[in-house]
């Protein structure tokens, strides 16, 4: 698509909005940026766009942003915000920053949507294609925006694209060679006017313009998306954790198999994975589908599995202390990542809890948290939503830092406990965005002594 000369407006000035620009300047149009946040907290993003010579504004978006021939939104931007629905009323075309990048990449995509374990298994897909010797990029949620690496993908190499419900909003002609759905459960129900439908409607949108030389893989232990396939044409292969699979690949018995044409194969042992859980096991399985499905052997699938080591901030060893252990687990940005977290330990909790609410609802962990916790530490805006809940089911305290929840696990932890970062919540009340607030939360913890 050629868009040389044209008026591209970006919306938001982070990590996708600086990769749509900079693309968008690369390949010859004229973008203009507007962020409603202000200077002080665009610093980085405003000395990238002064050493690009990109022209844009901040503290709110002017009538300036409506003079263009396209809109590109980043996925920190409500689908239902005054620009983006002033735009549409105008008969500006309006796309996702994945739209974006996707018209100027020439290899194959792996697109990875899901409420939990997006990240865990975008990196794995990549770390096992390049184990394997075929060349593949991680960008989207994860690491880079899509944007700033769509031009050096070659025809006969993949990205492995973290894609969430935001992403997939406003995409047109988004079409993955690979697409998956991990889950689907409640999330994000702020943003979409506290409707599950309309959060689940938007995850299925990864499969609609994929055709028949395409693939589709799905988790056929999740009813909500089974009761939504609804693109015929698209390949489909699923994974469970519960059943055997006709197409696709299954747990059974601490075993991993990998099944297609009346085919069952023993490809590992779930002991042979390095990253421990059932949910990782589920992470394993598409990854597992879509590397038979490139020809990589066996041996190198079982090598790649038992060699990655996980992701930063999901359920991330930071350290021992006097025979307490700390664990960042910042991406846990909703109830159903904290239910994953509270299963992995055996080892009494000290829960830091809260931030940026997003209509949760805890009753999923309830019952964990009277097994698992000593103590909650309450934080951020939902603090006293926290509190008012568990205060009655466990000792809770509310906290005005994470400085101050690491301080008191440090003196109130017993040896043989652990202190947990598991927030269930967004960042956006006190941090940049989660790796922020995981950074943060390391930091203090490396600071005691």
């Amino acid at each position: 698509m050629d868009i040389r000369g044209k008026k591209i407006s970006v919306i938001g000035a982070l990590r996708s909005g600086i990769g749509a620009a900079k693309l968008a300047k690369k390949l010859g149009a004229v973008p203009f940026v507007s962020d409603s946040g202000s200077e002080s907290d665009l610093i980085d993003s405003i000395s990238v766009l002064k050493s690009e010579s990109i022209a844009f504004e901040c503290g709110a978006h002017t009538e300036k942003v409506y003079d263009c021939e396209l809109m590109v939104t980043s996925p920190g931007v409500p689908t239902n915000s005054v620009v983006l629905t002033d735009a549409l009323k105008k008969n500006i075309k309006v796309v996702s920053e994945i739209e974006f990048a996707s018209w100027f990449c020439k290899g194959s995509v792996i697109s990875i949507t899901g409420t939990n374990g997006k990240t865990t298994t975008t990196a794995l897909m990549n770390y096992t294609l390049n184990q394997a010797g075929i060349k593949c990029y991680s960008a989207g949620n994860i690491g880079e925006a899509f944007s700033e690496i769509a031009l050096d993908v070659k025809e006969n190499e993949f990205v492995s694209l973290e894609t969430s419900s935001f992403q997939l909003d406003f995409i047109d002609q988004f079409k993955p060679r690979f697409s998956m759905i991990l889950n689907i459960t409640p999330d994000h129900l702020d943003r979409y006017n506290n409707s599950f439908e309309e959060y689940i409607s938007s995850k299925i949108k990864i499969t609609e313009n994929q055709s028949g030389e395409d693939f589709f893989i799905y988790n056929a232990d999740d009813q909500n998306i089974k009761d939504n396939l609804k693109n015929k044409k698209v390949q489909k292969l699923a994974f469970s954790l519960l059943s055997e699979v006709p197409a696709g690949a299954f747990y059974k018995e601490g075993k991993i198999f990998f099944s297609l044409s009346g085919k069952i194969n023993d490809i590992c042992s779930a002991r042979d994975l390095f990253i421990k859980g059932e949910h990782n096991i589920a992470n394993a399985l598409p990854i597992l589908i879509i590397a038979k499905l490139l020809n990589v052997s066996e041996e190198k699938i079982r090598n790649a599995f038992s060699s990655f080591k996980g992701v930063e901030h999901r359920i991330e060893f930071v350290r021992e202390l006097n025979g307490v252990e700390y664990y960042n687990d910042s991406k846990a940005t909703n109830v159903d990542s904290v239910y994953v977290a509270l299963k992995s330990f055996d080892k009494p909790l000290y829960l830091i809890l809260g931030g940026k609410d997003k209509g949760n609802n805890y009753d999923q962990i309830k019952d964990l948290v009277k097994r698992h916790v000593k103590k909650i530490y309450a934080i951020g805006s939902s603090a006293q939503k926290v509190y008012n809940y568990f205060n009655s089911i466990v000792l809770t305290e509310i906290k005005d830092s994470l400085k101050a929840c690491v301080e008191a696990g440090r003196y109130e932890a017993q040896p043989g406990t652990v202190v947990l970062l598991s927030p269930a919540c967004a960042s956006f009340d006190m941090f940049k965005n989660y790796e922020d607030r995981g950074k943060v939360f390391k930091e203090e913890v490396n600071k005691l002594v």
